[in-house]
């Protein structure tokens, strides 16, 4: 733009200098001829005029601009800031808001999972049972007293028949019965007196596995048919209370067996907070 004006002021000064030039030598004119001439001399003279002033307000426009840019510099440096700072921090936190959105989606699929995963065991509550989610696993609770009698480890007739209602639920759904289960017994605190199991781990390590076989052995031999290379069993006695030992019904409530569905490894974060969204 600078050179445009300077280009302007040159054809200007050279119109003025031709001008005067011709005005000197101009003998001849009529009197009005040398008065347009005059009045265009001076027309010339008043654009120059206006042209010098408006290069020199652009010039002083650039320079206060410049100065504005050295000022806020000045600012971000006592702040210890800089350009190339503040634009790295900008490339920085764009980065980590793609990183939140990525695993904002992922968290949203595992939700969708786990919504499936709950909708489908739904159908063992219409059996009676309890389905809930425990140091970060989805659990199926089965009464130990409906499952066994008093300090046994053989299943009673109803016991069996309520897992084979629960091995049917499983099997004919593809996803369930794909997934790992484990098998917890579990006891109330009262020491057991003598008997083959010596104390509550060995009870409930067997009733765990008494329930383990009937749920994987084949449906002709009046089993649950589903996968052994899917399940397994642990015994945790009374080290994992869901209820007070101190009144026979908080003790009832602890003398049970769980199917606990054990998590995928991208599963494996907090379900109690999706459980207590949905």
């Amino acid at each position: 733009m600078a050179t445009l004006i300077f280009s302007s002021h040159a054809r200007l000064i050279r119109w003025v200098v031709a001008l005067t030039a011709f005005t000197i030598v101009g003998c001849g004119y009529s009197q009005e001829e040398w008065d347009q001439k005059v009045r265009e001399n001076e027309r010339l003279r008043n654009e120059l005029a206006a042209q010098r002033q408006a290069n020199k307000k652009c010039d002083d426009d650039y320079q206060a601009a410049l100065q504005e840019v050295q000022d806020l510099k000045g600012q971000l440096q006592e702040r210890g800031l800089s350009l190339d700072n503040l634009a790295a921090d900008l490339k920085r936190q764009a980065k980590a808001l793609e990183e939140y959105q990525r695993r904002a989606e992922q968290l949203e699929q595992i939700r969708k999972r786990f919504a499936l995963l709950k909708s489908k065991l739904e159908k063992l509550t219409q059996l009676g049972l309890k389905v809930v989610v425990r140091d970060n696993r989805m659990v199926i609770q089965l009464p130990g007293d409906v499952l066994f009698d008093s300090g046994k480890d053989k299943l009673k007739k109803d016991g069996e028949d309520i897992l084979t209602q629960i091995a049917n639920v499983i099997r004919t759904d593809a996803d369930l019965n794909n997934r790992e289960f484990q098998v917890a017994g579990h006891t109330d605190s009262k020491p057991l007196k003598g008997g083959v199991y010596k104390d509550n781990w060995g009870l409930s390590a067997m009733r765990a596995r008494s329930v383990l076989v009937h749920l994987t052995s084949p449906v002709e031999d009046q089993g649950g048919g589903l996968k052994p290379n899917k399940w397994s069993a642990a015994g945790y006695g009374d080290t994992d209370p869901v209820a007070s030992n101190d009144d026979d019904a908080g003790r009832a409530r602890n003398r049970r067996v769980e199917l606990v569905v054990l998590p995928n490894v991208e599963e494996m974060l907090n379900l109690n907070s999706l459980a207590a969204g949905s």
